[in-house]
């Protein structure tokens, strides 16, 4: 089953074409890696794909349940309020900044979503809280607040708060690109052990030795478009078109 199908995508701001009839899917336990230039439209993809923007045309769809459709008038058609509710719970979405709230400790960053979203009871929370803190390292660190925290401990917590929400899919944009080289190597290794225990995931990155390692599938985009895809021996090692090509050897020899 796909858990994702995104069709025939376009995004425009104003006059602005950002995507340009972009379509893929994403698999059930597949880790699918977007990579590309900066401005390539990657991470307006993943906040269309996550409602954080909204499509100029096309269609999205989760566990084959159609969240937006363009009919034949060109319009887009929402599915219903309660739907669309059970849609957004698909997926969760980690980004770049950490948006931990910052008055919250770290056990209630967690907890809260759980019971405003699944209405889950505050035991039942705090259990599924601290399961995940422990997988992460981070169990002694539950009373602590964001500001006592590493940009990498963050990072993490903000993992475990999308992973609480039990989503089919995990959508991650650049979760390292905030942190130090240092600090990067913490997130990957989440990742990594969220991909052995075979979580859906879609992860925008320019990590691209950590993209190639952990990855079912990758797409290149450039300028608004999918150039290429495939899979990471395909795209790393024999790409096919000459715009792959040229970023590859760029991040190669910046490399």
């Amino acid at each position: 089953m796909n858990y994702l199908d995104a069709k025939h995508i376009k995004k425009s701001f104003k006059d602005v074409d950002v995507l340009h009839d972009v379509s893929f899917s994403v698999k059930e336990g597949e880790v699918l890696s977007i990579i590309g230039p900066s401005g390539s439209g990657k991470s307006t993809l993943l906040r269309c794909c996550t409602f954080l923007e909204t499509i100029t045309d096309g269609s999205i769809s989760y566990m084959e349940k159609a969240a937006v459709v363009t009919n034949e008038s060109g319009k887009l058609v929402y599915a219903d309020r309660s739907d669309f509710k059970e849609i957004l719970k698909c997926f969760g979405l980690v980004f770049q900044n950490f948006n931990l709230f910052p008055h919250y400790n770290v056990l209630k960053n967690i907890v809260q979503p759980q019971r405003i979203v699944l209405k889950r009871s505050k035991s039942e929370a705090e259990k599924v809280a601290r399961q995940l803190l422990e997988k992460v390292g981070l169990s002694e660190k539950e009373r602590a607040y964001p500001c006592e925290l590493s940009g990498g401990q963050q990072q993490r917590v903000a993992i475990v708060r999308a992973l609480a929400m039990s989503p089919k899919i995990l959508f991650f944009d650049e979760p390292t690109s905030a942190l130090d080289p240092q600090l990067t190597g913490e997130i990957l290794d989440v990742i990594r052990l969220l991909a052995e225990d075979n979580m859906t995931m879609v992860i925008v990155t320019h990590e691209m030795n950590f993209a190639k390692a952990i990855s079912d599938r990758v797409i290149f985009m450039a300028d608004g478009y999918i150039i290429e895809e495939g899979t990471p021996s395909e795209v790393f090692d024999n790409p096919k078109n000459e715009r792959t090509r040229q970023f590859l050897a760029h991040y190669n020899s910046a490399n």
